[in-house]
């Protein structure tokens, strides 16, 4: 099968919920891909890498970085040619609505970002939900009219009230990704780290975590200690290496070489 076309999810909002998930190894992405994950949000150099669609062949690739990773405009589209050359379905942009038009306007299908945006959460008050208040529920309505305007085809909405998603669901044409912002949305949207149990640090209160993979790693780290700690006892102790990991050959061929060594010296 192939991945859903942007046609096919602007079609589905209202009718079902997809499910997204941001992943950062090949392994993370075979398994969303057999998991049944419709949706990933991807490190850029994933789409380049050739075992991706071998291993996620079906799902909708959102490559994404943070807007000062990537500069202005014409950065951009300078990024998002190649990728798209190498299948990637959508782009994340929390740059400028410049940004946003300029991919559009070439055809490439670009999400941008409202409501929480961590790489600019300084203008909202840090890592706090965004939209609790009449003023700044405006906002991010405006945000979402604007890369309407600007030709995006979805929108991340993250850490909004659910009541205030629902209402801006029901009025704009954008395909809502949903990170904290309530089942509106019409995909919802967390990070493989949470999900799995890797997040050592504060989860967010929106994620759900399914997995304790923290506690694995913890687990598999004691055995690569052990095991290479009782390599070094073997070695300083003279136990390895031991007869069985030794090559040797005929004692005959031994003695000749010995003795060309010393006519050498």
């Amino acid at each position: 099968m192939a991945p859903p076309t942007v046609r096919d999810l602007l079609d589905a909002r209202g009718t079902r919920q997809f499910a997204m998930l941001r992943v950062e190894t090949i392994e993370e992405a075979e398994a969303a891909g057999k998991a049944g994950v419709e949706l990933l949000s991807v490190p850029p150099s994933m789409i380049f890498d050739g075992r991706f669609r071998e291993v996620a062949p079906d799902c909708f690739a959102f490559p994404g970085d943070n807007f000062y990773e990537i500069g202005g405009t014409e950065d951009f589209l300078r990024w998002a040619f190649p990728l798209y050359k190498h299948g990637a379905d959508g782009f994340y942009c929390s740059g400028s609505l410049a940004s946003v038009r300029a991919m559009s306007d070439h055809a490439l299908p670009v999400c941008g970002h409202v409501g929480l945006i961590p790489s600019k959460r300084t203008w909202t008050g840090g890592f706090k939900a965004v939209g609790k208040t009449l003023e700044t529920a405006q906002r991010v309505w405006t945000q979402v009219k604007a890369l309407e305007d600007a030709g995006a085809f979805a929108a991340e909405i993250e850490v909004v009230p659910h009541s205030i998603t629902s209402a801006i669901a029901e009025r704009t044409n954008l395909f809502l990704i949903s990170m904290g912002a309530g089942a509106a949305g019409h995909a919802q949207y967390l990070f493989s780290d949470d999900v799995l149990g890797q997040n050592r640090g504060k989860i967010p209160r929106h994620a759900k975590v399914y997995a304790n993979l923290a506690a694995e790693h913890d687990r598999l780290q004691a055995l690569r200690i052990d095991a290479m700690g009782r390599y070094v006892r073997d070695v300083h102790e003279g136990d390895y290496p031991a007869p069985q990991h030794l090559v040797d050959c005929d004692p005959g061929v031994v003695e000749t070489f010995r003795d060309w060594l010393d006519q050498m010296a």
